[in-house]
């Protein structure tokens, strides 16, 4: 049984939180409701209190009520933050950080997931400050529950009505079980760039900034997975509480990565290879001294660096695991391409990426992405790294195995 906290602001669709609140307890949860001062107007806090059986928290001020605070004292406590109806206002107050009333304090004191869904008029709805502000939160792992579409409170038809209450019922329900898919699993990420030295100062590289690889690795974390995370040079910020290990080159993630994963009794489960390991490397290694630019021309002899995937599916030839992704950056031809690495580096499967659409290359939070296998084809639209990443461990999850026993307890049987 989880606690719930269920925050309700101000819109029409606040009388479809008591039906949200009802379907939460049929599911086994408690729910304790966070209201809005707006939210008061629509929906009084004592329908919430007699279905709930436990006191609404509207006001973090409450006279006589500060021996504890309230945001604080209940955001240690939550399982999950559901907020049904979210409203524009309340949207932008969690993605800039504003705490001025008890829920948006809330929000930011809690480190349990959090679910929102969104409800509004039309053109509220999309425009570009309000899906500035949700893009942000998904980056940051919020997860949304669509609004749907129909008849609204204004009058118009559209897109913007809250998302009826058995479908969010089932996203909050997902989403506590979620925080366990993984759990004993050892999921081993890579990310970012591989940077090939030629000389002291100089070497070859590619745009990477290593945003995929650290959303899959954050997502992986969130379902409750032991996660290894094998980065290229970046400036991002380490996921808490991965193991991070640093590396330079290809030869070096190489290493790093088969010497996790290729051993005997290896505890590793999954591998997503979404680091951008460059193909060639200096022939013979880097020069010892700074290359000057005392000649017309200058010649580089380069040679193939390890494929590290292929070397994977190569290994993984008559073993039960560990699942294998792949992911395939192109410019043209990229649902052959992504055809022909499955194929030949014997993964189960390929999340390939054209990078010069707008959206979908380097440097950016979002992604536009094509999950290949050999009996299924993807198409994943415009949306944030964070999202892709929950797409992807969805798809995994569908190729795991039974978790042993072993595995389990941590004893041998």
């Amino acid at each position: 049984m989880a606690l719930i906290g269920l925050g309700v602001t101000g819109g029409i669709g606040a009388y479809k939180a008591v039906e949200i609140v009802r379907g939460l307890q049929q599911k086994g949860h408690d729910v304790v409701a966070v209201m809005t001062e707006n939210a008061c107007r629509f929906v009084g806090p004592l329908t919430f209190e007699a279905i709930t059986g436990k006191q609404v928290v509207t006001d973090q001020f409450t006279s006589g009520a500060n021996t504890e605070i309230a945001h604080i004292a209940l955001a240690t406590e939550l399982d999950v933050l559901l907020v049904a109806p979210a409203t524009a206002n309340i949207l932008g107050k969690f993605a800039n950080g504003i705490a001025d009333d008890v829920l948006s304090s809330l929000y930011l004191a809690t480190s349990a997931p959090v679910i929102v869904a969104p409800a509004m008029n039309t053109q509220m709805l999309a425009h570009a400050a309000v899906r500035e502000n949700i893009d942000r939160l998904e980056n940051r792992g919020v997860r949304f529950v669509n609004p749907g579409e129909g008849y609204l409170a204004c009058g118009w038809v559209g897109k913007g009505r809250l998302a009826e209450p058995d479908d969010v019922v089932s996203a909050a329900v997902q989403l506590l079980n979620r925080g366990e898919s993984l759990l004993g699993r050892c999921v081993l990420v890579t990310a970012g760039p591989t940077l090939e030295d030629f000389d002291p100062v100089r070497f070859l590289g590619n745009r990477s900034t290593g945003r995929m690889g650290y959303a899959i690795a954050e997502e992986a974390l969130s379902r409750g997975a032991r996660v290894v995370l094998v980065s290229g040079p970046t400036s991002l910020e380490p996921p808490h509480g991965a193991e991070i290990i640093q590396v330079r080159s290809a030869e070096e993630m190489n290493d790093a990565v088969t010497s996790r994963v290729c051993r005997d009794k290896s505890s590793v489960d999954i591998v997503v290879m979404a680091a951008a390991v460059s193909d060639y490397t200096l022939a013979g290694g880097p020069q010892t001294s700074k290359i000057n630019r005392d000649r017309e021309e200058l010649v580089l002899k380069l040679h193939p660096t390890v494929d590290i995937l292929a070397k994977l599916g190569l290994w993984r030839a008559g073993r039960n695991g560990p699942v294998l992704v792949g992911f395939a950056a192109e410019t043209d031809d990229l649902l052959g391409r992504a055809r022909d690495k499955l194929r030949r580096k014997a993964v189960d499967f390929v999340v390939a990426n054209d990078v010069s659409l707008r959206g979908a290359g380097f440097a950016v939070d979002t992604n536009i992405a094509t999950l290949v296998s050999r009996n299924e084809v993807e198409e994943v639209p415009l949306t944030s790294k964070r999202t892709l990443a929950r797409i992807i461990f969805d798809r995994v999850e569908r190729c795991l195995g039974p978790l042993s026993a072993v595995k389990k307890t941590g004893t041998s049987t």
